[in-house]
């Protein structure tokens, strides 16, 4: 009886030592690298800069793209402010949406001008991109203009380039339902722009609704989608009209380095919005954004 309580004993030892170390070997899933386009929240951030900025840390977010760059500052805030606010939150400023106008002979001086302060200020924040949300809607009615665009996005492209940083356009809908001498918009600018001055973030949602293929674009021009807008009709995932598995398994050919949520309709509250899209995102097996 004793013999056999001491080998319970021992082996009981050896259970729990092989556990202790199992467990203290085991590491948590790394969190995903996902970042949140700030117009996701543009009614809260406008009024508590930090206070958005801390939930949006603290749903998992781990970068942020701004869309409130405006003379100098991002919502108000100095770029080196705003990068510190980001970092004390533990993310960062990867890309952001600003523009200006198709400059012509008169305005041309200035809005360059106007690029080179952008420029400075993107740099002093820390970010990797700017992107150019939209065009005109000039840009829509002759391929001549639509060619002045790329001209220009090229000269924008080549001024970020020197200093250090990278210049892209973010699609909507229209840039694939709309055809001008029977060439598809979206395909002319791939064409006519330069990819190692002008790189495409696409908006998968506004590709889909303009009646298209992400997919197929990744295929025909691989590479040229650094960054990807991760969109749905309302919160990621919940329409069940986007197919992101097939989306993500061509992520390489693609080109994309990094995936940035935008949600613009809402079933929620927008920060419950947010909130649901990354979990839907964290949970989806085919996501590979590891940091």
């Amino acid at each position: 009886m004793k013999r056999r309580n001491l080998l319970t004993i021992i082996l009981l030892i050896a259970i729990t030592g092989s556990m202790s170390v199992s467990l203290s070997s085991f590491k948590p899933a790394k969190k995903k690298n996902i970042g949140l386009q700030l117009y996701s929240i543009r009614d809260s951030i406008r009024k508590n800069v930090p206070a958005a900025i801390e939930k949006v840390a603290k749903m998992g977010y781990t970068f942020v793209e701004p869309a409130g760059y405006s003379d100098g500052k991002f919502y108000g805030m100095d770029p080196v402010a705003f990068k510190d606010l980001c970092r004390k939150n533990g993310m960062h400023v990867l890309s952001s949406h600003t523009s200006q106008p198709l400059p012509n002979e008169t305005n041309r001086d200035k809005i360059m001008a106007w690029w080179d302060a952008c420029i400075d200020a993107h740099v002093a924040v820390g970010a990797k991109y700017i992107v150019q949300p939209s065009m005109g809607g000039d840009a829509y009615k002759s391929l001549e203009t639509l060619k002045k665009y790329c001209d220009y996005f090229n000269t924008v492209g080549e001024k970020c380039k020197a200093k250090g940083i990278r210049f892209g356009y973010h699609n909507h809908d229209r840039e694939f339902s709309t055809q001008l001498d029977g060439q598809v918009m979206y395909d002319f600018m791939l064409q006519n722009t330069d990819p190692e001055k002008v790189f495409f973030q696409l908006d998968l949602y506004w590709c889909v609704v303009g009646k298209k293929n992400p997919v197929d674009y990744f295929k025909k021009y691989p590479r040229r989608f650094i960054l990807w807008h991760i969109k749905d009709e309302k919160e990621i995932g919940a329409s069940g009209m986007m197919d992101f598995a097939s989306m993500w398994a061509a992520r390489k050919v693609s080109g994309m380095k990094y995936g940035i949520v935008e949600v613009e309709r809402y079933s929620y509250d927008q920060f419950t919005s947010c909130q649901k899209s990354i979990e839907f995102l964290n949970a989806a097996e085919y996501v590979k954004m590891r940091k």
